[in-house]
């Protein structure tokens, strides 16, 4: 069981993992424009995620492993590794676990803490979706906006449409293993991973998902970090602010 990736550029190996609901494509823009620094982007999408394998099972340890695997056949030795929200839970512990392989590592908006399941009216709105009536990204668009008020959230989720065939929309998500699954996503890493590689959080000044708290804990867990705002975003930070993200990335890795 392979992932789906998008590989962009020529150079050092830099990995990218996205959030809950989302795929490798959310990051495009932002990979252009990383690899025209000199890395070769690797927009992986997680399992039963974007155009990557779906299966029943679904917790860290087994994104953790999925990228070991997806490392090992394509030989990368040692690599920068992002990872928002979910992705960056994955990349911290890979990063934890697997410390050889990784040069630096690029946390956005996630600490190491526990979360409450939040996705239900999220989850609730794909599940609505009856592509037996649904033939259009605009009637589904009106469909979710029942359960779903924010646009930008909309268009965000709206990108998993795609045509089986003419006619005929569905999601590329496993919508059934992420629901059943969906506590997984909200899981604390383990209390005693301790992480030595330099690191760089980076969190939006409107999201609330590390707070001074957890900051406190991040310190603790890991030896080598910067913990840096990014203005006039919440937590898809990287899309709402894309300016700042680039240069605090940037920044970082120069």
């Amino acid at each position: 069981m392979n992932l789906h990736a998008k590989v962009i550029g020529v150079g050092q190996p830099f990995i990218i993992l996205h959030g809950f609901l989302g795929m490798g494509d959310n990051w495009k823009t932002l990979a252009l424009r990383f690899s025209k620094l000199g890395y070769q982007i690797h927009l992986i999408d997680q399992r039963n995620h974007g155009r990557s394998f779906h299966d029943d099972k679904f917790d860290y340890e087994l994104l953790t492993q999925d990228l070991m695997r997806y490392c090992t056949q394509n030989t990368i030795e040692k690599c920068i590794l992002l990872g928002h929200s979910m992705g960056g839970k994955t990349a911290m512990l890979f990063t934890a676990l697997y410390p050889s392989l990784v040069q630096c590592l690029i946390v956005a908006d996630i600490a190491p803490r526990f979360y409450p399941v939040h996705h239900d009216a999220i989850l609730e709105g794909l599940d609505s979706l009856d592509f037996s009536q649904i033939k259009s990204r605009k009637q589904a668009d009106e469909k979710l906006s029942e359960y779903i008020s924010e646009l930008g959230i909309r268009q965000f989720l709206l990108k998993n449409l795609y045509w089986i065939q003419p006619g005929q929309l569905a999601l590329r998500i496993n919508l059934k293993a992420l629901k059943n699954n969906v506590a997984e996503v909200g899981e604390a890493l383990p209390a005693q991973m301790s992480v030595e590689r330099s690191t760089l959080f980076l969190k939006g000044d409107r999201s609330e998902y590390i707070g001074p708290d957890d900051e406190k804990q991040i310190y603790t867990q890991f030896s080598n970090v910067k913990i840096e705002t990014i203005p006039k975003a919440g937590h898809w930070l990287h899309a709402e602010n894309p300016e700042a993200f680039f240069a605090a990335v940037s920044n970082f890795l120069s």
